[in-house]
């Protein structure tokens, strides 16, 4: 009896990128380092990286991304290989992806394709899948001119995640109502996130969100700060929605800790669009608490990538408190430098060593945003007390004949 495998074949990609004098195209790093990332999105993707093929080129080609001697070249490596495709490491153009797809007669993946199909992975809430959708149909939409009866081809992410083939059989009209629907919906869970942030101005409970590189860290910290229980692994994007989790500091006071979606070097701009309102939540926050992988092999960059991005979305100066994460893991040399950040703390989200210092270090941060007040409420408003306990710091309560006067320091504009 003949027996069959079957398990799911991984599928085998070559990478392929243009290097204008060796560098990256984005300027930031050389061309390995960017491929090396873009091998991790693979790996999270789900499939292996057999091969990479490197063009030096002034610019990349406008037709086909690489030249016609990479092509033949690249041909052959994908029969060597049999590699199931090729993902290319920069955002290419309909009819550089058309071309491709044409001369090499395989699946033809480029960067941003990738990260909208795992962020389809990843997505598990409603406002999650409505932006993940939203951002892989803006996508899409755009490759509609030009492909005509091959639309199909532009399935290819890694397996068959997301919205599905179905999606890609959609006319301009079907897709364009779609995207619209989905606005709507987004909306809606925009202005559902509006309520609960404007209550929690109302409560004056600071808030400091924690943005940061993919992989940095982030949810790991917050679930050794607010023991949150969000999910942690070390790939790249493991986590997408927002969380939101209490923190008591030393000093009696609450915060709010929000995680947000890690940031990329070349983060599709489908995506920072459809992220947008849960991106926001920085917007709106007392601090950034920057969280910065130091045992990385670039550290520098990846803060670049995170500034870069915190100023495409328009937040404004506020107070930043950088975390140097991952110490446990650090061998060596220099200690890296933040000079856009009002404090510095060096930390291990794993192990817990630097956390308490980085609580104080937030402390001391929210202790400058504050104003000092005495004041002597009626007993029959004693209650307000326990608020200020909980959003500010209460140094003297005395009972006097007229009420409780109280000395404390509270968030500016508290009342």
């Amino acid at each position: 009896m003949e027996l069959y495998e079957n398990a799911e074949r991984q599928e085998k990609v070559i990478l392929v990128a243009v290097a204008e004098n060796g560098v990256s195209r984005d300027g930031l790093s050389n061309v390995e380092e960017s491929l090396d990332e873009l091998a991790e999105l693979v790996e999270t993707a789900g499939a292996a990286v057999v091969e990479r093929l490197v063009q030096n080129r002034e610019s990349m080609h406008p037709g086909t991304y690489i030249g016609k001697g990479k092509i033949e070249e690249l041909r052959a490596l994908i029969d060597a290989f049999e590699a199931d495709g090729i993902v290319c490491d920069d955002e290419l153009t309909p009819a550089q992806m058309k071309n491709l797809e044409d001369q090499l007669d395989t699946k033809v993946m480029d960067r941003t394709l990738l990260i909208l199909d795992i962020f389809a992975q990843h997505a598990s809430t409603r406002e999650g899948k409505i932006q993940v959708e939203l951002a892989q149909l803006r996508y899409r939409s755009t490759r509609l001119a030009g492909f005509g009866r091959s639309m199909s081809r532009l399935g290819g992410g890694i397996g068959t995640r997301g919205p599905g083939e179905k999606k890609l059989e959609m006319d301009r009209r079907l897709i364009k109502d779609r995207i619209a629907q989905l606005r709507r919906e987004l909306e809606e869970v925009k202005t559902n996130r509006e309520v609960l942030r404007s209550k929690r101005l109302t409560n004056n409970m600071p808030v400091v969100a924690i943005v940061g590189y993919t992989n940095a860290g982030k949810s790991t910290l917050l679930n050794r700060l607010t023991d949150a229980e969000v999910l942690s692994k070390d790939m790249l994007f493991a986590t997408l929605d927002p969380t939101t989790r209490n923190c008591k500091l030393a000093n009696g006071q609450e915060v709010l800790f929000t995680d947000t979606v890690g940031f990329i070097r070349k983060l599709p701009h489908h995506l920072v669009d459809a992220f947008r309102s849960t991106l926001e939540e920085a917007r709106y926050a007392d601090i950034i608490l920057h969280v910065v992988d130091a045992a990385g092999e670039n550290p520098e960059v990846q803060m670049h990538v995170v500034y870069e991005t915190l100023r495409k979305l328009e937040i404004g100066e506020k107070p930043i408190v950088t975390a140097l994460n991952k110490q446990d893991k650090v061998v060596g040399g220099e200690t890296i430098k933040d000079l856009k950040a009002d404090r510095v703390v060096k930390l291990s989200a794993a192990t817990g060593d630097g956390c308490e210092t980085l609580l104080d270090a937030i402390s001391e941060v929210l202790q400058e945003q504050k104003v000092y007040v005495e004041k002597v409420f009626p007993y029959s408003e004693a209650g307000k007390i326990q608020d200020i306990r909980r959003y500010g710091q209460l140094l003297s309560e005395e009972y006097v004949a007229e009420g409780i006067a109280i000395k404390a320091y509270m968030p500016k504009g508290w009342k």
